[in-house]
């Protein structure tokens, strides 16, 4: 159950965006063998422990994002126009094949590709050394540990990517806004999702203030943990290849 959340964020290492509750989830082959933590030589030259530990909690940081983004130069633009500028975006979008990179939970810097066809269907292409997968099938989410050869399953609609999975997204009906930030950089949109795994999830949403193009995202979970995920170089009139979507049934590749 843990490996799903720290696999995922998104993606992915996707962070605990998922939540740290797994009930509802089907899984295979779980369970990597324990590993004993490497004997330490001398104080200077120790060896980290096998799983690193999660940072400390910051149950605050939604409002620092916020804060972090408060505009220099306020922008004419209202919260309502801003709302419907994102809609328009993330409605617009069928297709998308973009660069990413991720910041997990444990400070970790992850970067791969990222394939998108709506409704419902997503991939996060890991570049090595990681080892994850995260695919969507546009019923099911799967996360792969291509190392492990374990596959862990869980239902897309608990997922906190709507925004990028949803055919027709009204965040205002599907989310709950939370806060609108502008500026002459970036708009914030900070929204509450309460159907994601371990409860609610606060997702911050950075947008161009010109395009309302999505930059980037922030999935902070219902312990205050944080996975950010940057895009760039992003087509979206390339058509992804179908089979990236596919799920088998059992662990392994495609």
């Amino acid at each position: 159950m843990l490996r799903f959340c720290s696999a995922l964020m998104f993606m992915i290492s996707a962070g605990a965006c998922f939540g740290l509750s797994m009930a509802s989830a089907q899984t295979s082959n779980q369970g990597a063998p324990n590993v004993a933590p490497p004997v330490a030589q001398a104080p200077a030259k120790s060896q980290p422990p096998a799983n690193v530990p999660l940072p400390p909690k910051r149950p605050n940081a939604a409002s620092a994002i916020s804060k972090s983004l408060a505009p220099a130069q306020p922008s004419a633009l209202s919260p309502e126009e801003a709302v419907q500028n994102a809609n328009a975006y993330l409605n617009g979008v069928t297709t998308m094949v973009a660069d990413f990179t991720q910041i997990g939970v444990d400070g970790r810097r992850s970067e791969g590709k990222l394939y998108v066809q709506k409704p419902g269907k997503l991939r996060f292409q890991y570049d090595p050394p990681a080892v994850m997968e995260v695919i969507a099938d546009g019923r099911s989410v799967a996360v792969r540990n291509r190392r492990l050869n374990t596959q862990d399953m869980a239902y897309i609609g608990q997922t906190p990517l709507k925004f990028l999975l949803k055919t027709k997204l009204d965040l205002t009906r599907d989310t709950k806004v939370l806060d609108v930030v502008s500026s002459a950089n970036s708009t914030n949109i900070l929204i509450e999702d309460k159907a994601t795994f371990g409860g609610t999830s606060r997702i911050s949403l950075i947008f161009d203030p010109v395009s309302f193009a999505l930059r980037q995202w922030t999935v902070i979970d219902s312990q205050g943990y944080e996975t950010i995920v940057s895009l760039f170089n992003v087509d979206l009139n390339e058509k992804p290849d179908p089979s990236l979507f596919k799920i088998n049934e059992g662990p392994g590749r495609d």
